[in-house]
């Protein structure tokens, strides 16, 4: 078979990717003796399909394939995670376009629904993982769900519940009415919104606040202890205050919490509906009342305005207390940061509830022969350097989140997830006894007491996406033997042992806290290992405008399929790496897709290229010939080393760069018309091949079908060895530099004067006389010769002398012509250089359109620089 003029992608890669599936390439062998490289992949949430950022997966495809070209064993481990919040919100929508609700469909119905919905899913997106080319071990595919996972999760639960280190108590949560459910402190976004500030007086007192519906049980009023406008105020005193269903008893607290620099440095504290408030009752002892109920409305002690909403009643609140002369002034102009569930949008409304929570300051985990809480080992291993975090400077925001961590609330009021292990049971009198395990004890028949149920809320997701790295390595068959202890099936599991802990954790920047520190947390805690040794984090791809891709905007929104339908997946990966720095986002750019499309069309031309040329020729080992030869080898070297540390040390576009710019300078433009002179179709061969296998885990796809169209009977490229560098003579290979110098300045000068059919002269040049013909092919001369003497225009880049055959009055009229451009951009220059030395522009005019001014006056100024350049270079 031969490769066709044109390169197009959807008529190989689908027969590609099951060629690959078909030889196993993907699959680890825990058995083999080989060094060992495992990623576990960040599972995706299961409610629908692949995003763009889903695509950045293509870093980790990268480093598992170079690694097999490495001739280790890799394990690239997928899954899907079971997203309980981000489902539930699905199907709860569902059923409401229904006109139905999960409460009326009941449990049973819901989860059925629920698990229908994410086997589509779930098929949907491995079939655009294997679109997207990933080369992961499909046969040990994972689910946060599967039963193995289910009893690595039950059992931390359990674990840390017998160590302490799992509570139930009253504590504050961010709830959300909507989906009815608590969420995690790193789900909540926090949104700008414009609302009303209210000032009121209360006793002796001024205080504000934007939630005046929080405020019926209002007793407490706080100040800093070192505030002296009120240091008349003792921590203790009372006072008579009218409020807003009549007279209360107010007490006065003095805590440190209180900013004295905002509003009046005084403030009435709802502990039930506020976590800072919550905080300073702790720390006092004091009451707390609930104000708001489930559903965002207000209980009864609201008295007239019980059971209204609480954005209805607030207005009404307002309008009774200034009718008691206890409002002050309202701020029209207030910005109010609004908590809301990033999941499910619904307005957060924090609220005291019995729930699970993990005790991150208790020292109760083995770690390093040493007793240490959860939040210290999440310190440690970074200290120490058992992790490292690329890019470093993330350690910061890492330390800042633990250093600020409080106990982490592990329960949802939703039904799809991992059931609590929990088991409770009351007597007649109410009272109720708890019990921790996998399955109920067995009824001992104590008298008075109902049976044992099982609590009906879930666990976070990221509790068990916690487990990740190793609760995946756990052998389904010897899990599902409960006659062994969990660390029993972890000895006996060959993946864990072998594959554990994972080498690097790749993934967005943003869920550094949401699951890279959790897994941390857990890992360290039932294994006693670190969950990777690496953390690489990528930024997010943003709309082309640079703000975050919403479904708000659908227009801004880049579906990672119809990207590969119009371009290809190799396009598609090597656009989105090209862009691709450590930790930093980047703009969707559709520019660097195509670039990347017309980069695979031209090593497809150069694999035709060579591909013609060795037709019924027999490859034997590469000998370097020609000047030629020996530099392509010498770049070649270069580029093997540079990528390969850029590979290592995980600089990705640096990796590409390298790559793009070596295939595309120095083998299409120089080495392929070099080879035409003198003729090495061995050299050519390795050359490609060498090509081929560096860019392999780039582009996965073309590589492969060029590989295979090329070297049928070989093994594929995706098991082949990544190359070595090659000796290269390197006097031979600066040689063919200075060549390149000489055939460069005349291919510039011919573009530049538009003229063709012109020779190239010397007075007795040995180096020019030597490579006449190479010159003369390469730089398109009609004659490259030399002569006793002559006049043209002189080379002045290389040192040998020598000059083309042009005529003074072209290049007299092409320097005319750059004085006039360079006298048209100095007056720009001047235009520009006056505005912005007027004061008044720079001081009133738009700071963009300031900024806009003072690039153009650079840019002008580097075209003259440059036009001046080229006028000294030909005004000789």
């Amino acid at each position: 078979m031969k490769l066709p003029k044109l390169y197009e992608p959807r008529l190989y890669e689908k027969d590609i990717y099951a060629l690959w599936e078909r030889s196993e390439v993907f699959i680890a062998r825990p058995d083999k003796k080989a060094e060992r490289f495992s990623i576990s992949m960040p599972p995706p949430n299961e409610t629908g399909t692949l995003s763009l950022g889903h695509a950045m997966y293509s870093l980790q495809d990268v480093m598992a394939r170079y690694q097999r070209l490495q001739g280790k064993d890799v394990l690239w481990l997928p899954g899907t995670d079971h997203a309980a919040i981000a489902v539930n919100a699905v199907i709860e929508k569902k059923l409401a376009d229904e006109d139905t609700n999960k409460h009326e469909v009941g449990r049973e119905e819901f989860l059925r629904r629920t698990k229908e919905f994410v086997a589509s899913s779930r098929g949907t997106m491995v079939e655009q993982m294997r679109a997207l080319g990933f080369s992961a071990d499909w046969t040990r595919q994972r689910y946060t769900l599967d039963g193995a996972l289910n009893r690595c999760v039950n059992e931390t639960f359990i674990r840390m519940y017998n160590d302490g280190l799992i509570y139930r108590g009253s504590r504050i949560v961010n709830w959300d009415p909507n989906l009815e459910t608590n969420v995690s402190d790193d789900e909540v976004e926090r949104v700008e919104k414009k609302a009303k500030f209210y000032t009121f007086k209360y006793g002796p007192f001024e205080i504000g606040t934007a939630r005046p519906e929080t405020k019926f049980g209002d007793k407490y009023v706080v100040m800093h202890p070192d505030d002296k406008r009120y240091s008349e105020y003792k921590h203790g005193d009372t006072f008579e205050a009218e409020w807003i269903n009549g007279k209360v008893t107010a007490t006065i607290i003095k805590d440190e919490a209180i900013d004295p620099e905002f509003g009046t440095g005084v403030m009435t504290i709802t502990p039930w509906h506020d976590a800072t408030d919550f905080e300073i009752a702790e720390r006092h002892g004091l009451d707390k009342e609930q104000i708001i109920d489930f559903h965002g409305k207000l209980l009864p002690i609201a008295k007239e305005f019980a059971g209204i909403p609480i954005e209805e009643a607030r207005p009404k609140i307002v309008e009774k207390l200034d009718k008691k002369g206890l409002l002050i002034k309202v701020n029209d102009n207030y910005t109010h940061s609004m908590a809301v569930n990033e999941r499910g949008k619904g307005v957060i409304e924090p609220q005291i509830r019995l729930q699970w929570f993990v005790d991150v300051n208790k020292k109760a985990v083995e770690w390093k022969g040493k007793k240490h809480s959860l939040k210290e080992v999440m310190q440690d291993v970074i200290k120490a350097k058992d992790i490292e975090i690329v890019p470093s400077r993330f350690e910061k925001i890492y330390f800042h989140w633990i250093d600020n961590l409080r106990d982490w609330c592990i329960s949802r009021q939703i039904w799809w997830g991992h059931r609590i292990p929990a088991w409770y049971r009351t007597n007649a009198e109410g009272e109720t006894e708890t019990y921790v395990g996998i399955r109920p004890p067995v009824d001992d028949g104590a008298e008075g007491f109902h049976t044992w149920k099982q609590d009906a809320d879930t666990l976070d997701t990221w509790f068990s996406s916690a487990l990740w790295t190793w609760s995946t390595l756990v052998d389904p068959e010897l899990a599902a033997n409960q006659d062994l202890t969990l660390e029993q099936v972890l000895e006996k599991s060959p993946d864990f042992q072998a594959y554990h802990p994972t080498s690097v954790m790749e993934s967005g920047w943003d869920i550094i806290f949401f699951w890279i520190a959790r897994m941390i947390l857990s890992t360290t805690y039932m294994t006693g290992q670190v969950p990777f040794k690496t953390v690489y984090l990528h930024g997010m791809v943003r709309a082309e405008d640079g703000k975050k891709m919403s479904k708000s905007r659908p227009e801004s929104i880049v579906n990672p399929l119809d990207v590969i339908e119009e371009y290809g997946t190799d396009a598609l990966r090597m656009g989105l790496i090209a862009g691709v720095a450590a930790g930093q986002d980047m703009n969707w750019s559709r520019g660097r897709i195509e670039s990347a499309r017309n980069f695979c069309n031209k090593l497809w031309n150069v694999a035709r290229y060579v591909e013609g040329k060795l037709e019924g020729h027999t490859t034997k080992k590469p000998q370097p010939q020609s000047l030629a030869d020996h530099w392509i080898l010498h770049n070649m070297n270069y580029c093997i080393t540079s990528v390969s540390d850029s590979l290592d040390n995980y600089r990705f576009a640096e990796a590409y760069e390298t790559l793009y710019h070596f295939v595309w300078d120095d083998v299409a433009d120089w080495y392929i018309e070099a080879s035409k002179v003198h003729e090495n179709l061995d050299m050519l061969s390795y050359v490609l091949e060498t090509c081929l296998k560096m860019l392999h885990p780039f582009a996965p796809f073309v590589t492969e079908t060029i590989w295979q169209t090329l070297h049928p009977d070989k093994d594929l490229l995706a098991v082949s060895r990544w190359p070595k560098a090659r000796k290269a003579d390197e006097e031979q290979a600066k040689t063919f530099e200075d060549i390149k110098v000489i055939i460069s300045e005349v291919r510039h000068i011919k573009n530049e004067l538009k003229v063709k059919n012109i020779g190239l002269y010397h007075g007795g040049e040995e180096f020019i006389d030597n490579n006449a013909t190479l010159i003369s092919r390469l730089a398109g001369l009609e004659t490259v010769k030399e002569v006793k003497d002559g006049s043209g225009l002189n080379l002045t880049e290389t040192p040998y002398e020598a000059w083309l055959d042009i005529d003074k009055r072209t290049v007299v009229k092409y320097v005319d012509n750059l004085k006039g451009r360079a006298e048209d951009y100095q007056k720009i220059i001047k235009q520009l250089e006056g505005r912005l030395d007027n004061k008044s522009y720079v001081k009133n005019a738009p700071k963009t359109v300031v900024q806009q001014t003072k690039d153009q006056l650079e840019e002008n100024r580097a075209l003259l620089k440059n036009l001046k350049n080229e006028i000294k270079r030909f005004d000789n």
